[in-house]
């Protein structure tokens, strides 16, 4: 390895191992904020802690590893052009291909390394994290509820414990548990209060045992006829002991991230593709099966013919015609009998199928995944260091702000395409490789005009130039007025109202035409007028320059107003539709109906601004203030946009009167 090499890799392995730690320790603190409710007044000794992190951290390298590489990249070639070192080796003859190569190989190393670690390490970390928290349940249960307050088990038990007591707080007093009966659906149907409780679990088994000593039951009681329920029946017996048994598995529900915790994500590549392999010989055999049980269960009526050799090759047209009455009768009982279990078959077997086909997709993900984390570290490189050259700027600024951006948006893709994979929207592969492949052509672009020194400079004119067309600027003859070619024009001399004109004073003449279109004058008399001066030694440049030829101030105003009705009934006709797309969410919540109603009320904020800056513009025009707070008229505008509609409306005529 040249001196250069060894330079180039040693201030990267520097930069990415500080980057590297810097965000591990801020994942981890986050892994604890998640399971702060496990951890906080637990009684848990330092070691049990630490293993709990120490199984959880291996789990967030996924995420580090492809920022930690990416900002990396981005701030140590940053630094490069930043200090003039590129410079410096472009000049000796280095490309940046050439400064890249032996990095290069070092992240492809690393890439196999995460491999490794992916496939390796992070299963058997997943496994043990979950068997700590299922041994530290069954060793001490009490530690999943909380004293002096209700502790949800599962989403139909809630229970309270006053105080907790015992070695591993298994002794509990006056506990009170609400029982919902799922079916009722009237809320907790029944209530049990104990005076004291004792926990039991045994390592081996999943159910933890809840022994309620001297106590009372309560129940609910629901009347068959709807008048008797306002009465509130109820059942109440006492007891000296009552036993529950407890799922550990509900009792353990404070993660937030239980997703993470599947059995698929403790396997290897080699056990992945056995389990896969096993699952979808069954899956294809639960098919095969069903379509037999189903074919078989119709073909028995004419299976009995068959044997009795009625039905021959000769044709028949009409099947029924081959049985008696009583077969008849019989046939179609068994049709119509069939129809309904066919369909209570069909439904069940496709929720079990949809079950199944999602399991495997979820094992094809833990596949994908594995070979995403190496490829994300290569594409996270390819992307970072030519960046890095490009924008020519290091530490932890700008580069911190383009990683952000660029990672939040892999992520966001990753998780996207994963959630779409596993409701089997689209296949395992494209769900999981989605991100990589829509970042990969900006990898390739970034790499090819670094390396060709060419910079970021695009021309985006092709996407821009269609909304120019549709949202054009204001053009400046839109206040103004042209010279007016009146030579040509002939106007008769003996008009009585241009001898009229002639025994007015100048001014009077000049302001006629300043305010022709204010005070409405036709286009004929405005050149008459025009005549007029002319004959009396003032032309039109003369009158330009006074700034008389026209009223500019009267022009933007009648532009804006005509603006602001424009925009003021586009703004009103997507508030109707919002409240329409919110009433259609509600009933039926579609993602394309999610999608129309978020650009309407987009669009609906943009025509809004728009509308209330034209009105400060007419506000500005006549020199008031503005009577329209833009910033309040965008927070309620949208529930209150009538009221506010109405009143901008009023306040704009009272406005333009005064001007007139």
């Amino acid at each position: 390895m040249k001196l250069l090499d060894k330079y180039i890799v040693k201030s990267f392995m520097i930069t990415f191992t500080s980057v590297f730690v810097i965000l591990f320790f801020i994942f981890v603190l986050q892994g604890i904020w998640l399971f702060i409710a496990e951890l906080a007044g637990k009684d848990l000794d330092p070691f049990t802690v630490f293993k709990f992190l120490s199984f959880y951290a291996p789990t967030i390298v996924p995420m580090v590893l492809p920022l930690s590489v990416l900002l990396a990249s981005i701030m140590t070639f940053g630094s490069f052009a930043e200090n003039y070192e590129f410079a410096a080796m472009k000049s000796s003859g280095i490309s940046l291909q050439r400064a890249m190569r032996m990095l290069t190989v070092v992240i492809f190393l690393l890439s196999i390394v995460s491999f490794f670690f992916a496939n390796n390490v992070i299963p058997k970390a997943q496994y043990k994290f979950l068997n700590l928290r299922k041994t530290i349940v069954q060793q001490r249960p009490a530690m999943a509820i909380a004293e002096g307050q209700f502790n949800p088990i599962g989403s139909t038990i809630n229970i309270k414990v006053e105080k907790k007591s015992g070695d591993n707080g298994e002794f509990l007093e006056d506990v009170t548990m609400h029982i919902k009966n799922v079916n009722a659906g009237l809320g907790a149907n029944t209530v049990i209060k104990a005076k004291n409780g004792v926990l039991k679990s045994d390592i081996n088994s999943n159910y933890l045992q809840l022994e309620l000593l001297d106590g009372n039951y309560y129940e609910n009681i629901i009347p068959k006829k709807y008048e008797d329920r306002n009465k509130h029946p109820f059942a109440k017996s006492s007891f000296k002991k009552y036993i529950l048994n407890l799922d550990l598995t509900k009792l353990d529900n404070n993660s937030a991230d239980d997703n993470d915790i599947t059995s698929e994500k403790m396997l290897t590549l080699s056990e992945l593709n056995y389990t896969i392999d096993s699952l979808q010989n069954n899956y294809n055999k639960d098919i095969v099966s069903f379509t037999d049980n189903i074919v078989q269960r119709n073909d028995y009526v004419f299976q009995l013919k068959r044997d009795q050799n009625i039905i021959k090759e000769a044709k028949v047209k009409d099947l029924l015609s081959i049985f008696t009455l009583t077969e008849r009768q019989k046939i179609l009982e068994m049709a119509k009998s069939n129809i309904s279990s066919n369909e209570f078959s069909i439904n069940n077997s496709k929720s079990d199928l949809e079950y199944k086909k999602k399991n495997i997709n979820a094992h094809w993900i833990v596949v994908h995944e594995k070979f995403v984390i190496a490829f994300s570290c290569l594409l996270m490189f390819f992307i970072g260091a030519p960046l890095g050259a490009i924008i020519r700027k290091g530490g932890i600024g700008l580069p911190m702000v383009f990683a952000i951006i660029i990672f939040i948006t892999f992520h966001f893709i990753n998780t996207f395409g994963r959630k779409l994979a596993q409701e089997d929207s689209i296949t395992p592969f494209l769900g999981m490789w989605m991100s990589s492949l829509v970042l990969l052509p900006l990898a390739v672009f970034l790499t090819y005009r670094a390396t060709n020194d060419i910079g970021v400079m695009i021309n985006f004119d092709f996407i821009i130039d269609p909304f120019r067309k549709l949202f054009p600027k204001k053009k400046e003859n839109q206040f103004s007025k042209e010279i007016v070619e009146i030579n040509t024009i002939k106007v008769d001399s003996n008009d009585p109202e241009y001898l009229l004109l002639l025994e007015k004073e100048i001014s009077t003449l000049k302001g006629i035409i300043k305010n022709a279109d204010q005070f409405g004058y036709s286009n004929e008399y405005r050149i008459k007028v025009l005549k007029v001066l002319e004959t009396k030694g003032i032309n039109q440049e003369q009158l330009k320059l006074e700034n008389n030829l026209y009223n500019s101030e009267f022009l933007k105003l009648k532009f804006y107003k005509e603006e602001y009705l424009r925009k003021s009934k586009n703004t009103l006709i997507l508030y109707i539709l919002a409240f329409l797309f919110i009433i259609s969410v509600n009933v039926s919540a579609k993602i394309p109906l999610i999608i129309l109603g978020s650009i309407n009320i987009i669009l609906f904020y943009v025509n809004l601004y728009k509308s209330i800056s034209n009105l400060n513009e007419i506000s500005r025009i006549i020199n008031k203030k503005p009577f329209v707070n833009i910033g309040l008229e965008l927070i309620f505008g949208f529930p209150f946009y009538i009221l506010t509609f109405l009143y901008n409306r009023k306040k704009l005529k009272e406005v333009i009167s005064e001007f007139n």
